[in-house]
């Protein structure tokens, strides 16, 4: 089986966005610990006190959903929808980032000093979207087009053209359905 996990500057959003299953509809930010559970996993474990973690949840679920936006459209190879561009453009804004220039005369983009919270977890998600989109890989990193999964996952193919998270389950359903459909006839 192909890996389809992205690469580590967009890990974070890939699991960030996989935290709903949308067959199932289990939220694991819902979850009791959940939003804990996932900043811990992703080195952050200090950015929402447990106290803060219900304020930051309904915040966080908004920016899962407009990335599953962006990740479809990137499947679909059309526009994102404004709605979720506006949601993306206020909840980034919240989150500046600043250059960081390395001993060798290399930059990379950082949270600003001072963020604290989820804006330094969104300025992180920030900074590997703007590393992806510099050197070309953010527009792999795509929604399964099957409207009842929804997973994210990095494209790999040579052509970039990937529609399904697995060809063995979602592309086959769909591929299944398109062939009953045409001999079904008009």
């Amino acid at each position: 089986m192909t890996d389809r996990s992205a690469p580590d500057v967009l890990q974070v959003v890939q699991d960030l966005v996989n935290t709903l299953n949308i067959e199932t509809g289990a939220d694991a930010l819902a979850a009791e610990g959940g939003l804990v559970a996932f900043l811990s996993e992703h080195g952050a474990p200090d950015l929402v006190p447990v106290t803060g973690a219900a304020e930051a949840l309904p915040e966080l679920q908004e920016l899962r959903e407009a990335l599953r936006a962006v990740c479809l459209a990137h499947t679909v190879r059309d526009a994102v929808s404004e709605e979720a561009a506006r949601a993306l453009d206020r909840l980034l804004a919240r989150a500046p980032l600043v250059l960081a220039m390395a001993p060798d005369g290399g930059v990379a983009l950082r949270p600003a000093p001072g963020l604290e919270g989820i804006a330094r977890l969104i300025a992180l998600i920030s900074a590997g979207i703007a590393t992806a989109d510099a050197d070309g890989t953010w527009p792999r990193l795509k929604a399964c087009e099957a409207h009842d999964c929804r997973w994210v996952f990095y494209d790999r193919s040579p052509a970039g053209r990937s529609r399904w998270c697995t060809m063995a389950v979602c592309g086959s359903r769909a591929k299944m359905r398109t062939y009953r459909a045409r001999r079904a006839g008009p």
